[in-house]
C-alpha cells in the first residue's frame, strides 16, 4: 500500500515537471517569436533610416560592407605565375566565385545552408526549427545562414559578452546579414564566406586551405576534397585530417551524404566516394621556412618593409605587407628556382659533404685546421653572436649562467641531409655540429634584362638563416681576375692572343718591400704564353704582370663601373682576389660581358599591385655602359678558354656541356671559398661554396678548388635548364659586336699569321 502511494506521488511530480517544462518551452517560444517580430521590424527600420549605430552601438557602414577589412597576406609571385610564398598575420588570400570548384559550393550548401539561394540573409524555417528545439528540448542544429556566419566573420563579436550583449550582438548580425544581401550577389557572398573562414593549420580562406591540404587551387578540388573542406570549417581542430583523421573522415562522409540527399550527387556516387580514404600526401603548412626561394623571400621581406615606409595608401596610411594583400611580381622563374635548389642539394648532399666528412674522419680537431685554444676562442665568439646568447644577455643573465646554459644538454631538432633529427645536445655542441656543414649559394640572372631567375642563399633556411647571395661577402679568388683582364683588353694594347713571358714578376710596395706572389702551376714556366692561356689556367704570374702595368686604382675603377660596391683595398694582391665581394655583385658584374659591355643591375621585382589589382609601382633596371662592345666580346672569348682547356674543362668531359660557355673558377687561401662564374648568351650564373666559418675547409686544393666545390652545382643547374624546352634557353654562340674591328681569337692561327708577318718584315728589312 505504501509503495503504491509512493509511486502515485512520483507520477504526480513527473507530470507536474512535464507541465512546467511545457510552460517554460511555450514561454521561450513566445519570447523568441516576439523577438523575431521586433528584430524584423527593427531591422527594416534600421536599414532604411540608417540609425543602426544609435540603436545597437557600432554597426558596419555601407562603405565598410563594400570594402570589408580582413588581414590579407601579401603574395610573392614568380614570373611564371606561381605563388612562391606569403607575408602575413593571417595566411589569407582572396578568390572570386569563378575560381571555386562547383563541388565546393555544392558541398558547402549541402552541409551549411541548403536554402541559401531562397532566403534573404535570415532563414525563417531554420529559425522555427531552432525555436521548436528550444520548446521541446530536442535541438536539431543552429539557424545561422551562410550570410549570418559571414557577418560574424567580418565583424567579430568580441569575447566574454554577457547574455544581454550576446542577444544584442545577434541582432546586429541579423541586420548586417540583411545589409550584405542588399549589397552583394549570392555568388559574391559565398566567395566572401570562403575567403574569411579559418580551416586550421594556419590557413585562412579557401585558397590557402586548398594549398595547405592538397597543394591545389580551389577550382581544382574534386568531390571528396571539397567535402572535406566544407566539413572542416565547422570545427577546424576537431575535424583536422592531420590531428583527428577518423573524425575528419566521418565529417567528410556526412557532407557527401548530404550532397546525395540534396541531389548534387547520386546515391551510387555517394557510396563510392565515401569509400575513398583521405589523402594528405600533399599536405604542407605554409610558413616562412618552407616552400621555394626561402632566402629570397626573406631578402624581399626586409626590402619591402622599407619600401612600405615610403609608400602610402589612398587614405594616407602606409602600406602594411602583412595585412594589405599586396601582390609582389618577381623576376624569379619557379622552374629555374626548382632546378637551382635541386642542383645545390644534389652536389652537396650526395657528393661534396660526404667527401668532406671522409676527408676529416679521424682528426681530433675536425673540421678545424686550428689548435684547441684557437677553436675554443672561435666557439666562444660564435656563442656571443648567437640569438640564444642575445636573449639571455637582454634578460640580465650573468656570463657564468650563460656558459652553463650553453653547456647543458637540451632537446632540439637539428639539420641533416636526410631530414631533421630530434636529439639531445648542448647548444655549444650543436653549434660545432653545424660548423661541419658546407654551404652553397647560387644566383642566375637573365643576361640582357638583369632579371634574377633563380636565387639560393644556403642549403636550408629552416636551420641556416644566413644568406650567402646578398648578405655574405667572401674572398672571390681568381674570379676577380676578369676585372684586371678587362682593363687590359679595353686599353687596345692587348688582345686575347697577346703573348707575355710566363716568368715571376714583383711589385714594389710603399714600404720598399717587394710583393711577388707564388703560382701553384708550373706548366709553361719561362715560356711565352697568350693572355687567353693565362686566364684559362688562372696564372698568378701573368696577373701580377698586368697589375704592375695598370695599378690597383684603375682595376678598382673598372670593377666599380661593372657594379661592384663592396670595399676593395687598393693593393696589388687584389689581382688574386683577396677582397670580399658578394655573389650578387659578382654575378651582376660579370654579366656585363654577356650584355655587350652594359652593366645592368640585377633586380628581383617587376611590379607591385594592391589587393584590387591596381599597380602601385613598376620597377626598371639601372644600366651603365661599363665598356665598349669589342672589349666585352674579347672578354667572352678569353673566358671561353677557361671551359675549353682550362680550370673549367670538366664542364665538357664530365657534364657534357659543349655549347659556347664563358667561365671563371675561383679558389681562395686555404681552400675556404670555391667559386664558379658561368656565362651563356641568355644566362649568367654564379655559384659559391664553402663553410660558414672560414676556418672550416678542405686541407687539399684538389678537393677544395672552385672547380670541385662550385662548378658542379653550376653544371647540374644548367643541365636541368637546358633539358626544359619550355624555358627557351639558347645553346647558341654569343653575339659578335657590330664594330668592324677585325678580331682573331684562334691563338694558334694568330701565332701562325704573326710569324708570317714577322718573316715578311724580316725579309723586307734584309732586302
Amino acid at each position: 500500500m505504501i509503495d503504491l502511494e509512493k509511486k502515485e506521488t512520483n507520477n504526480k511530480k513527473k507530470n507536474k515537471k512535464k507541465d512546467t517544462d511545457k510552460k517554460q518551452g511555450f514561454r521561450w517560444y513566445l519570447v523568441v517569436l516576439w523577438s523575431m517580430f521586433v528584430i524584423g521590424v527593427t531591422s527594416i527600420f534600421v536599414l532604411f533610416y540608417g540609425i543602426s549605430n544609435e540603436w545597437f552601438g557600432d554597426m558596419p557602414t555601407f562603405e565598410e560592407l563594400e570594402n570589408p577589412s580582413t588581414n590579407l597576406a601579401t603574395e610573392i609571385i614568380s614570373a611564371d605565375g606561381k605563388v612562391l610564398g606569403t607575408y602575413y598575420i593571417e595566411n589569407r588570400s582572396n578568390v572570386s566565385y569563378s575560381e571555386l570548384s562547383p563541388h565546393l559550393v555544392e558541398a558547402l550548401l549541402a552541409i551549411e545552408d541548403i536554402r541559401f539561394y531562397e532566403h534573404s540573409g535570415i532563414d525563417q524555417r531554420a529559425l522555427l526549427r531552432v525555436i521548436s528545439g528550444l520548446a521541446t528540448g530536442n535541438s536539431k542544429g543552429g539557424g545561422s545562414t551562410l550570410t549570418q556566419q559571414l557577418a560574424k566573420n567580418l565583424f567579430p563579436r568580441g569575447e566574454n559578452l554577457s547574455a544581454p550583449q550576446l542577444v544584442i550582438r545577434k541582432f546586429q548580425e541579423w541586420v548586417t546579414a540583411t545589409k550584405l544581401e542588399y549589397n552583394y550577389s549570392k555568388d559574391e557572398i559565398i566567395a566572401m564566406y570562403l575567403n574569411t573562414v579559418f580551416f586550421g593549420h594556419n590557413a585562412y580562406g579557401i585558397k590557402k586551405a586548398s594549398e595547405t591540404f592538397f597543394n591545389l587551387e580551389p577550382k581544382d578540388l574534386n568531390i571528396e576534397q571539397a567535402a572535406l573542406m566544407a566539413g572542416v570549417v565547422n570545427a577546424p581542430s576537431r575535424f583536422s585530417p592531420i590531428r583527428n583523421p577518423e573524425r575528419a573522415l566521418q565529417r567528410r562522409n556526412l557532407v557527401i551524404s548530404q550532397m546525395a540527399t540534396y541531389g548534387f550527387i547520386t546515391p551510387e556516387e555517394c557510396d563510392s566516394i565515401s569509400q575513398i580514404p583521405i589523402d594528405m600526401s600533399k599536405f604542407g603548412v605554409l610558413d616562412h621556412n618552407a616552400g621555394q626561394a626561402t632566402y629570397l623571400r626573406e631578402y624581399l621581406r626586409q626590402t619591402l618593409h622599407e619600401w612600405a615606409k615610403t609608400h602610402t595608401k589612398p587614405d594616407g596610411s602606409n602600406y602594411n605587407i602583412y595585412k594589405d594583400g599586396l601582390k609582389i611580381y618577381t623576376t624569379i622563374d619557379s622552374r629555374m628556382q626548382k632546378y637551382a635548389e635541386e642542383a645545390v642539394r644534389e652536389h652537396l648532399a650526395l657528393d661534396l659533404q660526404p667527401a668532406f666528412n671522409r676527408h676529416w674522419k679521424g682528426y681530433t680537431n675536425a673540421p678545424f685546421s686550428l689548435e684547441e685554444e684557437e677553436i675554443e676562442s672561435l666557439m666562444e665568439l660564435s656563442m656571443k653572436r648567437s640569438e640564444r646568447y642575445r636573449k639571455l644577455r637582454n634578460a640580465g643573465v650573468s656570463m657564468d649562467s650563460i656558459k652553463k646554459n650553453f653547456n647543458t644538454p637540451a632537446k632540439m631538432t637539428v639539420f641533416s641531409w636526410n631530414g631533421p633529427i630530434d636529439t639531445l645536445l648542448t647548444p655549444m655542441d650543436s653549434m660545432r655540429y653545424y660548423k661541419s656543414f658546407l654551404q652553397s649559394s647560387l644566383m642566375s640572372v637573365e643576361s640582357h634584362t638583369g632579371h634574377v631567375k633563380a636565387y639560393v642563399g644556403g642549403i636550408d633556411y629552416r636551420f641556416f638563416k644566413y644568406d650567402h647571395v646578398t648578405q655574405a661577402r667572401r674572398q672571390v679568388g681568381s674570379t676577380f681576375k676578369p676585372f684586371l683582364y678587362t682593363l687590359a683588353m679595353q686599353e687596345g694594347e692587348y688582345t686575347p692572343c697577346t703573348t707575355v713571358p710566363n716568368i715571376s714578376y714583383s711589385i714594389e710596395m710603399p714600404d720598399g718591400k717587394f710583393w711577388e706572389p707564388r703560382d701553384a702551376g708550373k706548366s709553361m714556366f719561362g715560356e711565352e704564353v697568350t693572355l687567353k692561356w693565362a686566364l684559362a689556367h688562372s696564372n698568378n704570374r701573368i696577373s701580377t704582370y698586368l697589375m704592375k702595368r695598370f695599378g690597383p686604382e684603375a682595376v678598382i675603377e673598372m670593377a666599380r663601373r661593372m657594379g661592384v660596391t663592396s670595399d676593395i683595398p687598393a693593393v696589388p694582391s687584389i689581382c688574386l682576389g683577396v677582397c670580399d665581394i658578394s655573389l650578387y655583385e659578382m654575378v651582376g658584374a660579370l654579366n656585363t660581358f654577356a650584355n655587350q659591355g652594359v652593366y645592368v643591375k640585377p633586380i628581383f621585382i617587376t611590379k607591385i599591385e594592391d589587393k584590387n589589382g591596381n599597380v602601385i609601382e613598376y620597377f626598371e633596371t639601372e644600366e651603365v655602359e661599363a665598356m665598349d662592345q669589342v672589349t666585352a666580346y674579347k672578354m667572352i672569348e678569353l673566358m671561353k678558354g677557361v671551359v675549353q682547356s682550362g680550370t673549367g674543362v670538366r664542364l665538357k668531359y664530365k657534364y657534357g656541356l659543349r655549347n659556347p660557355i664563358a667561365g671563371k673558377t675561383g679558389t681562395t687561401q686555404n681552400q675556404s671559398d670555391g667559386w664558379f662564374m658561368g656565362i651563356t648568351p641568355d644566362l649568367t650564373t654564379g655559384v659559391w661554396t664553402g663553410a660558414e666559418d672560414r676556418a672550416v675547409h678542405f686541407r687539399t686544393i684538389g678537393l677544395g678548388q672552385g672547380s670541385n666545390m662550385a662548378l658542379p652545382v653550376w653544371a647540374l643547374y644548367m643541365q636541368k635548364v637546358y633539358a626544359d624546352s619550355t624555358l627557351n634557353i639558347s645553346k647558341g654562340d654569343f653575339q659578335k659586336p657590330l664594330s668592324d674591328v677585325a678580331l682573331e681569337f684562334d691563338c694558334e692561327l694568330y701565332e701562325q699569321e704573326q710569324s708570317q708577318k714577322n718573316q715578311v718584315v724580316a725579309e723586307e728589312e734584309e732586302f
